[in-house]
C-alpha cells in the first residue's frame, strides 16, 4: 500500500463522507505530508499499513523540537484521523497513534478589540478609493455578522435575503445557516453594490459572488488579512490582528450587551457550546455585573 494513494482515497473520504471544506482537507493532509517527510529523512521505507507505534513516537519526539505544545497537539490528531480512516475501511486493524499522548495546551483565550478600537480600524479605511468601500463593508458583515474570513469572501448575492433581515451562510462542513444582519451593515452592502461592484467588469463563474477584487474575480481571504494588518499599522494599533479578532470581538460584545450564549452559538455556527464559550472572552469586571445583576441574594 502507498502513501500517495492512501492520502488521495483519504481526501475523497473527508470531501464526500464528512463534508469538509477544502481548507480543512488541506489542512489535514498537511499533518500526513509531516510525517512522510520525517520518514524520507529517517530513510524508514515502511507503507501506511504496516507503520508501528514507535515510528510515530519518533517522529512526535522530533516536531516536539521545532513546534509548540498546540501545533503538536494539531499534528497528532490530524495523523490520528489518518489512521482511524485506515482502521474504518479495514486497511488496518488498529490505529499506531492510539497510546501517543498528545501535549496539554490549556484554553488559550483568544484576542479581542473594543468597540473602539474596531471603530478606529474602519474609520481609518480611505473611502475615495474603489476598493475601500468594498473594504468597509466585508469588515462590517464579518464583525456585525460574526462571519469566518471564508464565509465571508464566498458570500452570494443570491444570500442575502434583506427583506427578512438575514443572510445565508455556508459554514464548515458545507453547513447552512442564517444569520440576522443590521440594517446599517445593509445599507454598506448595498452601497458597494451599487457604488463599486456594478462597475466591475465580472468574470465569469463570478457573477454571484459579493466581494469582488479589480479584476472582477473573487475576493481573497488573504487580502482581508492584509487589509486587516495595514489598517492596524496604520491606527498605530498594538495587537495582533486577523479576521478572526472581529469574529471573537462580536461574540464578546453581543455577551456583554446581555446576549444569550445559545444564540451566539447559533450565529458563530457551533455544533458544540464548548467551543463559543472558549471564543467569548470574558473580563472580571464583566462577571461582577453579572453577580450583582442577577444572583438570588444580592
Amino acid at each position: 500500500m502507498k502513501w500517495n494513494h492512501t492520502i488521495k482515497d483519504y481526501q475523497s473520504f473527508l470531501k464526500i463522507e464528512r463534508g469538509l471544506s477544502e481548507n480543512t482537507v488541506e489542512n489535514y493532509t498537511r499533518d500526513i505530508l509531516k510525517l512522510i517527510v520525517f520518514l524520507e529523512d529517517q530513510k524508514i521505507t515502511i507503507s501506511p499499513d504496516n507503520i508501528g507505534r514507535d515510528t510515530i513516537q519518533r517522529f512526535v519526539y522530533e516536531i516536539a523540537k521545532r513546534v509548540n505544545a498546540r501545533s503538536q497537539a494539531r499534528i497528532i490528531s490530524g495523523i490520528r484521523s489518518f489512521f482511524d480512516y485506515m482502521v474504518f475501511e479495514n486497511y488496518r486493524s488498529t490505529n499506531p497513534t492510539d497510546l501517543i499522548e498528545t501535549p496539554k495546551t490549556g484554553r488559550k483565550l483568544p484576542d479581542t478589540l473594543s468597540e473602539k478600537e474596531i471603530n478606529e480600524l474602519i474609520a481609518a479605511i480611505d473611502l475615495s478609493k474603489p476598493q475601500g468601500e468594498r473594504n468597509r463593508t466585508i469588515l462590517e458583515i464579518v464583525y456585525s455578522c460574526g462571519l469566518r474570513v471564508s464565509e465571508a469572501v464566498t458570500l452570494k448575492i443570491s444570500d442575502l435575503f434583506f427583506e427578512e433581515g438575514f443572510i445565508r451562510v455556508l459554514g464548515k462542513g458545507n453547513k447552512e445557516r442564517f444569520v440576522p444582519i443590521h440594517q446599517q451593515t445593509q445599507q454598506h452592502v448595498q452601497r458597494y453594490i451599487k457604488e463599486v461592484r456594478n462597475h466591475l467588469t465580472i468574470q465569469k463563474r463570478y457573477e454571484d459572488i459579493l466581494f469582488l477584487n479589480r479584476r472582477g474575480k473573487a475576493l481573497s481571504r488573504q487580502m482581508v488579512f492584509m487589509v486587516l494588518k495595514d489598517l492596524a499599522t496604520k491606527i498605530n494599533l498594538n495587537k495582533r490582528v486577523s479576521p478572526h479578532t472581529l469574529r471573537h470581538s462580536f461574540a464578546t460584545h453581543l455577551l456583554k450587551r446581555g446576549a444569550d450564549l445559545r444564540a451566539i452559538q447559533q450565529m458563530l455556527g457551533h455544533e458544540s457550546i464548548t467551543t463559543t464559550e472558549i471564543y467569548v472572552h470574558l473580563d472580571d469586571f464583566y462577571l461582577k455585573k453579572i453577580i450583582e445583576k442577577y444572583h438570588p441574594r444580592k
